[in-house]
């Protein structure tokens, strides 16, 4: 996992409930000073279960599209 593309959590949105912390399967989320962050990135699959859990919407994952290449193999 490259640390320059986590999930970033809002904490104008997060209400703090926890589910983040709860549901990460790397336990890459912990809570610190009552908000959850990424406390071990390096852990952080990407994986989308923390912004798909999140009640409040506080989670984005911020995801790269590529271009699919237009050559036609024969």
């Amino acid at each position: 996992m490259n640390n320059w593309m986590l999930p970033t959590i809002s904490r104008d949105l997060c209400t703090g409930c926890g589910l983040c912390i709860t549901y990460c399967p790397t336990s890459a989320v912990e809570k610190i000073d009552q908000y959850p962050v990424i406390a071990h990135p390096e852990a952080c699959a990407y994986c989308g279960t923390c912004e798909d859990i999140c009640p409040a919407g506080a989670i984005t994952l911020l995801y790269q599209i590529e271009p699919q290449s237009t050559d036609e193999k024969t």
